[in-house]
């Protein structure tokens, strides 16, 4: 059963290929064949495409999408021509069940000896026999610091903002901001009990007429402080960077959830070979790591992590300490269970 996604990254504008840059790139190399990928929005380092390019001789087309449903719903629809997507690890197993993965063999690479073991989190996939791990963040709260009365640190204290006349955001989706209640009364993100469920459904109406919106467009409304906080991405990271003075992210103290993205083949993919070329070139740390540096977020490839920016590498909202990452959770398919959330989350947006 599909379910609703843990984030569409972080909703930033949809580009529909890089074309010309790539193309410019492929004139440096004499043609050997294409690549078409399907990946998150503005989620790849157009750099990564480029060098790929430079390096193969091989043209690469990229589309983007904003969830992980939209992806599913397109292939299945018969889209063709993509090779590769980038589902989250709960689509991921998904779509092998649904038998539209190919088996890639990609763990028998040397290089695959940098990727975290840790990381092999897909169910159907133990062993990294189809798909790479690509890159990982959290979700927690974004906020503007000459706005708030003192530094967030946790859920407690974006309410409090609130509570003091100040407007924040949820976000408007079903698995994150159940999430939010589900995580400060201290249950699991998956959880299948019925009380559980009621339990951050009911917290969520209470706190309903302190949260001026629910949407995934906080962005320019933090960086302008016409909002306070926002429930927002790790990708926000890149606008702290900008503007350090007045921005921040934080991982909540009551714990966060967290997302992870895989590179994948698709079973109908009409150039398997480039595309296993693509994941071998991913696996080069300095690649993971060109990449990481401009999405700000996390890498599975613990080589690449060395390579990183230090302001990057020990920031601990990009990079947790252990501690830390104990409180993430990670989405599952909720299976049956997906209907009791919807009507938990229909009375939360719902209720007056």
């Amino acid at each position: 059963m599909l379910e609703p996604s843990p984030r569409p990254l972080r909703c930033f504008v949809r580009r529909a290929a890089l074309g010309g840059l790539l193309a410019l790139a492929a004139t440096s190399a004499q043609a050997a064949g294409e690549l078409r990928l399907y990946n998150w929005g503005d989620y790849i380092n157009p750099e990564v495409l480029t060098r790929f390019t430079a390096e193969t001789g091989i043209k690469v087309g990229l589309d983007t999408y904003g969830s992980n449903e939209e992806m599913l719903a397109k292939i299945q629809a018969g889209a063709s021509g993509y090779d590769i997507v980038f589902p989250s690890v709960h689509m991921q197993d998904i779509m092998a069940s649904l038998g539209l993965l190919e088996k890639t063999d990609i763990n028998q690479s040397p290089a695959f000896s940098n990727i975290d073991p840790s990381f092999l989190r897909a169910k159907t996939d133990p062993k990294g026999e189809y798909c790479l791990p690509y890159g990982w963040g959290t979700v927690g709260i974004f906020y503007n610091k000459s706005k708030v009365g003192k530094p967030i640190a946790s859920w407690a204290d974006f309410f409090a903002e609130a509570r003091a006349g100040k407007k924040v955001i949820l976000l408007d989706d079903m698995r994150e901001t159940l999430g939010v209640g589900l995580i400060v009364n201290g249950k699991s993100v998956n959880t299948a009990s019925t009380d559980d469920l009621k339990q951050a459904q009911d917290w969520l109406i209470e706190h309903k007429p302190l949260v001026s919106a629910f949407t995934y467009e906080s962005v320019p409304m933090v960086q302008s402080g016409d909002v306070a906080a926002a429930h927002y991405f790790v990708g926000a990271l890149m606008y702290v960077k900008q503007d350090p003075e007045n921005l921040a992210y934080v991982i909540p103290e009551e714990g966060a959830t967290m997302y992870q993205e895989n590179i994948c083949v698709l079973k109908s993919a009409p150039n398997k070979e480039n595309a296993r070329r693509f994941m071998e070139f991913f696996l080069q740390p300095e690649i993971a790591a060109l990449n990481t540096a401009q999405q700000m977020n996390g890498t599975p490839n613990h080589e690449a992590l060395k390579l990183l920016p230090a302001e990057l590498r020990d920031n601990p909202g990009a990079n947790p300490p252990p501690e830390v990452r104990a409180k993430l959770q990670i989405f599952e398919d909720l299976g049956k269970s997906l209907k009791q959330y919807d009507r938990a989350w229909t009375r939360v947006r719902t209720a007056k």
